[in-house]
């Protein structure tokens, strides 16, 4: 399937490694002229050469300098098509309350302010321009809450809503913005969480009913979809990627 991307300018943030990554190389193999940023120049640059993407650092965390990474990205290889927004989680805990005010401002920024700042910035342009596609990265979690993911959950559900306010404004534009949820996806986050590779396969063997986990290269798959010409009738929506593990409707 042609997705109708080639030559379109795409920007998937926090792509130096796993789902972000997988998501830049896929846009990247369909032709799009990628922007590729993380906080590390060394990391981003290694992707970036990898993939055959161009790199540029930034840091989730850094709202204002938001709007200065789509015009950068815009100098070096035109306007912007594509938007992908993509950070990793905040902070794990057992205790919903035992989180502290900085830790609750610090998810705010990350997951929210920053995700904004960059629509704000790269939506005007593709709406100008009648065509534009926006994709949150954000986690089957927004469906059914995750115990020890109190920031994430709360957050990443606050996105869930903005796409759906902000797609009903931009649709007659040309001007898609959906949300794929990955579920139990194997990188370096999910290894950590269950303490090992291994633990993490053998709890994703047991408990996803595709009986393994997912790679970045499935959720990578769908992403790409939703960023094609060939979604064009697809926005406000959201795609969750977990071999069947959600079990709300």
């Amino acid at each position: 399937m042609d997705l109708g991307i080639a030559g379109r300018v795409a920007l998937v943030a926090g792509a130096s490694k796993g789902i972000g990554r997988a998501i830049a190389a896929e846009l990247a193999a369909e032709g799009a002229r990628v922007a590729v940023s993380s906080r590390s120049r060394e990391r981003i640059d290694a992707t970036a050469g990898e993939i055959g993407a161009t790199g540029f650092v930034f840091d989730s965390a850094d709202v204002e300098g938001a709007g200065r990474l789509v015009d950068e990205v815009a100098q070096a290889l035109g306007p912007l098509d594509i938007l992908v927004c993509n950070t990793g989680g905040p902070p794990r805990g057992a205790d919903p309350l035992g989180f502290s005010q900085d830790e609750w401002e610090e998810a705010y920024r990350t997951l929210v302010l920053t995700p904004m700042a960059l629509m704000q910035r790269a939506v005007p342009g593709m709406r100008e321009r009648g065509w534009g596609r926006v994709l949150n990265v954000v986690s089957t979690a927004v469906r059914e809450p995750i115990a020890s993911l109190m920031l994430s959950n709360t957050h990443r559900a606050a996105m869930i809503t903005a796409f759906k306010t902000l797609s009903r404004e931009v649709a007659a534009d040309g001007v898609t913005l959906n949300s794929v949820l990955p579920g139990r996806i194997a990188t370096d986050r999910i290894f950590e969480v269950y303490g090992s590779r291994e633990a993490a396969e053998r709890e994703g063997a047991a408990g996803v009913p595709a009986g393994r986990l997912g790679t970045v290269e499935e959720l990578a798959a769908a992403a790409a979809f939703l960023c094609s010409a060939r979604a064009s009738y697809v926005t406000g929506e959201k795609l969750t990627v977990d071999g069947g593990l959600t079990r709300s409707i």
